[in-house]
């Protein structure tokens, strides 16, 4: 495998150094610890002073801890990080291992290295930002579930963040894990600089070939940690155990966990083991209710269009909730893939301009209705409700898509985007919207 280089001008991106401009005392430091998405640090490297972000404190810390060090197994992606991680943790402590999920799960890694229990192996949510100040780390196994267009604005092009990503496989010893389904996916573990015999592991929703899983007549199958992968696979789960909607990019999910898993030893049992406990987070393809022949989905976690395009797929006709704080992505991709499977789109947010001009463009004959007062479409502007309010906008939107809804339809609530020009943060979008279907349906 071939050096992968770490320069990045992201660095030098003038906006982003406008939001952490200060005349910094740089002289006599030899490391600054930089806050999540935090930038505007090239005084420093001019000055020869190392960058650290909090997982590369974590990881220096992990190893001068003076106790037990737990391997790491990390996992990155535009989507699916937290499933997957979650996914990996079951699936090790089903094989007996002391394990946690760690990073920007919601559980820091200094927090896990604090804790009485001595883990045996850390299941570490990387996202771009904290991968950006990574330099040393060394993980056991590491997977790049899927790049997509996330974070342009922070990052200043896809180019950067794709970068970023990337980060994850430097200095991987064992397994580096990659979509196999995804264009240039094996090229960022090709030029990465890993230790000598680490190896390429692929994953596939479809027949895996040598050096990977996949997924053979509904069953999880296994041909890269099985002695006689030549000939031979080994049985790691089914379709079912990966969860009760069982879509396309969840049972990628859970390869990608299941490759990891391995690489850490654990037994095939232990990986269907795993996966049946598992319990996925709120506001991920999560069924809300069912009334009248209409099923009504929360996955408010899809906040780029890369995650609402996993869940549209998944359905056959949709009256799709949509909308938010773009981002700086692009919708046309999106609506154009899945304009016929919609029967009405309902559009939440104040920042709608680019998927409503890929609607008008791309699906002319889908009837597009404003939820927030203001924002285009074809229902009336006389709610009189404030277009900030969320929760307001919310139930707009569950009346509008109520009164377009057939039977055998799914009311989706995938916005696409980012919550926080209505909300606190996409929890609180996806709370407000169960809140008001029950409410709304009579639950």
């Amino acid at each position: 495998m071939m050096h992968a280089s770490n320069d990045n001008p992201v660095l030098d991106n003038p906006r982003l150094a406008e939001l952490t401009s200060w005349d910094a005392p740089w002289s006599g430091l030899r490391a600054v610890v930089a806050g999540i998405g935090v930038s505007g640090f090239a005084a420093a490297r001019e000055e020869g002073i190392q960058i650290w972000g909090d997982v590369e404190l974590a990881w220096r810390v992990n190893r001068r801890a003076g106790r037990k060090t737990p391997e790491w197994v990390c996992i990155t992606g535009t989507n699916g990080k937290t499933t997957t991680v979650g996914m990996t943790a079951s699936i090790l402590q089903a094989a007996g291992l002391k394990a946690v999920a760690v990073g920007n799960v919601g559980t820091p890694i200094l927090d896990a290295l604090r804790d009485p229990v001595e883990y045996d192996v850390l299941a570490v949510e990387l996202s771009s930002f904290q991968l950006h100040w990574t330099h040393s780390v060394s993980p056991l196994a590491s997977v790049v579930l899927n790049v997509a267009q996330d974070h342009v604005d922070w990052h200043g092009n896809f180019e950067n963040y794709r970068a970023d990503k990337s980060r994850v496989y430097e200095n991987t010893r064992v397994a580096c894990v990659y979509n196999a389904e995804q264009d240039g996916a094996e090229e960022l573990v090709e030029e990465a600089d890993v230790l000598e015999g680490c190896r390429a592991v692929g994953f596939t929703t479809q027949t895996p070939g040598l050096s990977m899983v996949g997924v053979v007549d509904d069953l999880l199958v296994d041909r890269a940690f099985v002695a006689e992968r030549i000939t031979t696979a080994a049985e790691i789960g089914s379709i079912e155990d990966t969860g009760s909607i069982p879509t396309r990019h969840i049972v990628a999910n859970a390869l990608a966990a299941a490759a990891l898993a391995r690489a850490a030893g654990v037994s095939p049992e232990a990986v269907r083991d795993g996966l049946r406990a598992h319990r996925p987070g709120e506001h991920r393809i999560q069924l809300v209710a069912e009334s009248d022949g209409v099923r009504w989905i929360n996955d408010s976690k899809a906040t780029n269009p890369h995650a609402a395009q996993a869940s549209l797929s998944a359905f056959d006709s949709v009256v799709w909730i949509a909308g938010g704080l773009s981002k700086g992505v692009t919708y046309d991709t999106l609506v154009e893939r899945n304009a016929g499977r919609l029967r009405a789109v309902v559009v939440i947010g104040t920042d709608d301009a680019a998927l409503l001009d890929a609607l008008s463009r791309l699906a002319p004959d889908v009837p597009v209705l404003a939820a927030t007062p203001g924002q285009g479409g074809t229902a009336p502007d006389d709610s009189g409700i404030d277009p900030t309010d969320g929760h307001a906008v919310m139930r707009r939107a569950v009346r509008l898509a109520r009164e377009h809804a057939e039977p055998k339809d799914t009311v989706l609530m995938a916005p696409a985007a980012a919550s926080m020009d209505q909300f606190a943060d996409y929890a609180d979008r996806g709370n407000a919207f169960m809140h008001v279907v029950h409410e709304e349906l009579g639950f």
